[in-house]
């Protein structure tokens, strides 16, 4: 996880985040986040990069469209990264006290 960027950091935690998205709602979720346009042109080149990384595996709806879902590789660089976000951060976040 080290050697993504935070954009391509951000792909995985929208693709797990949902069920095979497309290009698109992968598009649409990062808009919102950041609050700006994402061009194709930054999507998709980062798309293959996290796929050639074996965390995404890319599938295809139809000839035009593919779907993304998270590789069990992915999903333990993500749960990595939760823990190691956790024991500087963690307690900032407990609600009980």
């Amino acid at each position: 996880m080290y050697d993504l960027t935070k954009f391509q950091r951000d792909l995985l935690y929208v693709i797990a985040g949902q069920d095979e998205p497309h290009g698109l709602a992968i598009k649409d979720e990062l808009e919102k986040y950041y609050e700006k346009e994402i061009h194709h042109g930054r999507l998709y080149p980062n798309l293959d990069e996290v796929v050639d990384k074996g965390l995404v595996k890319k599938g295809e709806l139809d000839r035009r469209t593919n779907y993304y879902t998270i590789t069990a590789r992915g999903q333990r660089e993500l749960e990595a990264r939760r823990e190691w976000e956790d024991q500087y951060v963690g307690d900032m976040f407990d609600v009980s006290e």
